[in-house]
């Protein structure tokens, strides 16, 4: 069934019809010409994606057979399909794409360091998601197109809608991954943002094979030459933090951790667009022009000026860009051992310190909880903040045990020594609605101060609750802040509220890893 399926594909892409490796301003007027999209008054091509305005975690699938039975870690994120099903969607697939009028095509890599690179191809239905491949995966030189064979192909069709009665999936909607057929199916869904996390994915399963850590992070470089990650969730300020005109720029998303040093897996980056601004990112800003990719930004009819604070598609607008966008970027995108890594949260209890050192245990115990906090009115019926985790700080991509990832992390930073700091850009004197969101401008100070090792020798304290260790001071920044509990008007009900996030720590962790990682339980904070 697969050497038939593999066949028709390569009928397929032998068609005259088939747009190989066109370039970016021809992918442009191509998306234009079909009706795809149109461009913003910066240059930039901004589509729609329709009914899928992000991902769709309940439609990911991963195929179980002799390779991935006993090395994926099954559940609610890593969900099994059959090796039949898969093959009958594929071979569907290929029948729909055969029947379209144009396909386009992109050959690039994944991964800057050349000894773990992996070589791609992504089919696309669409223009536009071709040029969004494009400027996020890495752009080979003409003499690598030359003999690029690819490792992995990913195909992404969302005018196909598959059949949940008869495939086996949960919606029209579906992602699989084939580790053995080296293939991911995109049907359904015209998001994007498909195309570039399953293949992180497929490297969050190969890389620790080949001893590499793989990691949903930015990273950055300083003046001093020292490689700073930061791991965090949506809405943490990880782009925004790592986006730094005083430091260069390696990626803003994914990376992987060798015993040489660090590299980006991306040649682009994919950056939320709400509430942009050019004074707070104006590397984002002025990224953002011809060749990039506009999602669900909507557009002033009467000039064609981008609206970055009109949410009325989605709250999850996107640009995709590449990083030769960004100015002093690193060129190739590899770096040193990294002296700083940092856990970002935006706590909207209010009780987490501003900083935080961490050790031992508590590495691998916070990165595996991967804490950050959903906000009042985000959702219909969320009334109060809610503690939100994500293992790693990217558990939807993550096809083997979080305690895999936790181990070599914990591993490399005292093989390397860096520090881990966890930095809460949330809020301070009270919970959402209550107290104030923790100013940037002393975020970005105690980032510096972190990155620099000028707090590696500051006084510090043990927090009651949480046991890490707190900066007393900290350079440009009033010491009563880095005490959360002193912001608040009344102590005890910090306490309270203290007790409650510590408790849905603890709850989170016995509910998924109290038999994965006993023992790292007991660096997570006491409640009661």
């Amino acid at each position: 069934m697969a050497e038939r399926a593999w066949l028709e594909l390569e009928a397929v892409l032998n068609r005259p019809t088939t747009r190989l490796n066109l370039v970016a301003a021809q992918l442009v007027e191509a998306a234009v010409k079909r009706g795809e999209g149109r461009l913003s008054s910066t240059g930039a091509l901004s589509t729609s994606t329709g009914k899928y305005t992000g991902r769709s975690p309940n439609d990911r699938f991963i195929v179980e057979d002799s390779l991935t039975r006993d090395s994926v870690y099954w559940g609610s994120v890593n969900v099994p399909i059959s090796e039949e099903r898969f093959h009958s969607i594929f071979l569907r697939t290929l029948e729909y794409l055969g029947g379209l009028d144009e396909l386009f095509v992109f050959d690039g890599y994944v991964g800057a360091d050349p000894e773990h690179q992996m070589s791609l191809r992504v089919i696309n239905e669409y223009a536009w998601q071709n040029l969004f491949a494009r400027q996020l995966f890495i752009r080979p030189s003409v003499d690598e197109l030359q003999r690029h064979q690819p490792e992995f192909t990913v195909i992404a069709a969302p005018g196909l809608k598959v059949v949940p009665e008869r495939d086996g999936t949960n919606s029209e909607a579906c992602v699989i991954i084939s580790f053995k057929e080296r293939v991911v199916l995109i049907c359904g869904t015209a998001y994007a943002g498909e195309i570039k996390k399953s293949i992180f994915s497929v490297m969050n399963y190969l890389l620790p094979a080949k001893d590499v850590l793989s990691m949903h992070c930015s990273a950055n470089v300083g003046q001093d030459g020292k490689t700073a990650l930061f791991f965090g969730l949506s809405g943490t300020g990880k782009t925004t933090l790592s986006a730094d005109p005083k430091r260069r720029l390696v990626g803003d998303d994914e990376h992987g951790w060798t015993t040489r040093g660090i590299f980006n897996l991306e040649g682009g980056c994919y950056a939320k667009c709400i509430n942009l601004s050019q004074e707070h990112e104006p590397q984002i800003w002025d990224a953002i022009r011809f060749g990039t990719v506009l999602e669900n930004v909507v557009l002033d009819p009467a000039d064609q000026k981008a609206d970055y604070y009109d949410s009325s598609l989605t709250e999850n607008t996107r640009c995709a860009y590449p990083l030769e966008y960004i100015p002093g970027r690193v060129e190739p995108s590899v770096a040193g051992h990294p002296n700083a890594v940092v856990f970002l949260t935006a706590d909207a209890f209010g009780v987490l310190p501003p900083i935080s050192i961490l050790e031992d245990e508590q590495i691998m115990y916070h990165f595996i909880s991967g804490y950050t906090s959903k906000l009042a009115g985000t959702e219909r019926g969320i009334k109060q903040p809610e503690a939100t985790f994500s293992a790693c700080f990217g558990e939807p991509f993550l096809p083997l045990s979080p305690l895999a990832y936790a181990t070599m992390l914990k591993d490399r930073v005292n093989q390397y020594g860096a520090k881990v700091y966890l930095i809460n850009t949330g809020w301070s004197g009270g919970p959402y609605g209550v107290g104030e969101r923790i100013s940037l401008k002393y975020t970005r100070q105690m980032v510096t101060a972190a990155l620099s090792g000028e707090l590696a020798q500051v006084e510090t304290r043990i927090d009651p609750v949480f046991g890490f260790k707190v900066p007393v001071h900290c350079p440009g920044v009033p010491s009563e802040i880095l005490d959360p509990k002193v912001t608040w008007a009344d102590p005890a009900a910090y306490d309270a509220k203290a007790q409650e996030l510590a408790q849905a720590f603890i709850d989170n962790f016995r509910k998924k890893y109290a038999n994965l990682a006993p023992d790292v339980q007991e660096a997570g904070p006491v409640a009661g």
